[in-house]
């Protein structure tokens, strides 16, 4: 059972990553008014990715709800940090994108 979730685990924890430079990034840049969302949603979204990546790797029975949680949360992240022009923001986005379609792949298996 571990094996089959091993790509979605790795997607979660590239996504996780993504997230955390975004985030940490973000706080560093000038107008923090503007990135306000986006440093709550990545944050909330790598503490996600991370969950996800941990509960995949036991072999939850609960892979399936965990899932599609993760993909709704980085789908919220994805189209926040799309807003944005900063390369951690666009990075960011992609590893998001990249992790909804690993996890909906996971919940359609």
């Amino acid at each position: 059972m571990k094996h089959s979730y091993q790509q979605c685990v790795d997607v979660c924890l590239e996504c996780m990553n993504a997230c955390n430079v975004c985030y940490v990034a973000s706080l560093k840049e000038y107008d923090l008014a503007m990135l306000r969302e986006c440093i709550r949603v990545s944050r909330e979204c790598a503490e996600i990715c991370g969950f996800a990546a941990q509960m995949l790797e036991r072999g939850t029975e609960f892979a399936e709800q965990i899932c599609e949680l993760c993909a709704k949360a980085c789908e919220v992240c994805a189209a926040e940090c799309g807003k944005h022009a900063h390369e951690h923001c666009k990075h960011c986005a992609e590893a998001c994108r990249r992790c909804v379609q690993a996890c909906r792949q996971m919940v359609a298996v």
